[in-house]
């Protein structure tokens, strides 16, 4: 299935507490999101790849591109204040695709055959997202006391690729801006105005780069992946 994707990369990434764009962190030697858009790079149902970023950034985000050779059509426009404001500037320039992705640009170990699956979902569905089980035992908590355990076999963790029909995410966030609310995530806009949101299991490799102690999770990944590919060859 043809899609273009959109990935929000104007986060000043916070809780990383690195003093720039968590984006531009290496992980052996090379920068984060080089690995997310190789990813859609590789992949020949991507028609287009829709970067939304802090303006002041253009030039480090282009240099990147320009150094590492990502030859596949990238658009870079400009992010909102919000996640939310960032995917809507990026659905502005969606050039015609039925489906769109949205995609974390630092969850850099997404798999093409996961991508394969949302997007035939999404084609059948409208909308569909990738979520693994929930293994730890989850408990709810006012004011550091336990209030109850919630039941832990109907929940999900939930990650990008998000993938969606256009006309569907385009509503979406059009009837969240005209009410003024802002959603979890996509999915959650699309579940606002009643659409069905379906799931796919997805991979607990599929890590969010959010915090230091994640890049030591990420190292691991990088070189099992290497290693199962040194295995295959």
């Amino acid at each position: 299935m043809l899609y273009e994707v959109i990935i929000p990369a104007a986060g000043q990434g916070k809780r990383m507490k690195a003093g720039r764009n968590k984006l531009f962190i290496e992980i052996s030697n090379v920068p984060i999101i080089v690995y997310t858009l190789r990813i859609f790079e590789a992949d020949p149902n991507c028609r287009g790849i829709i970067l939304t970023i802090n303006p002041e950034e253009k030039p480090i985000f282009q240099s990147i591109i320009d150094t590492y050779q990502l030859g596949k059509e990238i658009k870079l426009v400009p992010g909102g204040q919000e996640r939310q404001q960032s995917v809507r500037n990026g659905l502005h320039n969606v050039s015609g695709t039925e489906l769109v992705l949205v995609h974390d640009g630092a969850r850099p170990f997404i798999e093409r055959a996961l991508i394969a699956d949302l997007t035939e979902a999404a084609y059948e569905h409208g909308s569909a997202i990738p979520a693994v089980p929930v293994k730890d035992t989850i408990k709810k908590a006012t004011n550091n006391t336990v209030e109850e355990t919630v039941e832990r076999s109907s929940l999900w963790a939930v990650q990008t690729p998000q993938a969606f029909r256009f006309s569907i995410l385009k509503r979406a966030h059009e009837e969240a801006e005209k009410e003024g609310y802002l959603g979890t995530d996509d999915a959650s806009l699309v579940e606002i105005i009643g659409e069905k949101v379906v799931i796919v299991e997805g991979d607990y490799d599929n890590i969010k780069i959010t915090t230091q102690e994640d890049l030591y999770f990420a190292e691991a990944i990088l070189l099992k992946n290497k290693r199962q590919q040194r295995e295959k060859e």
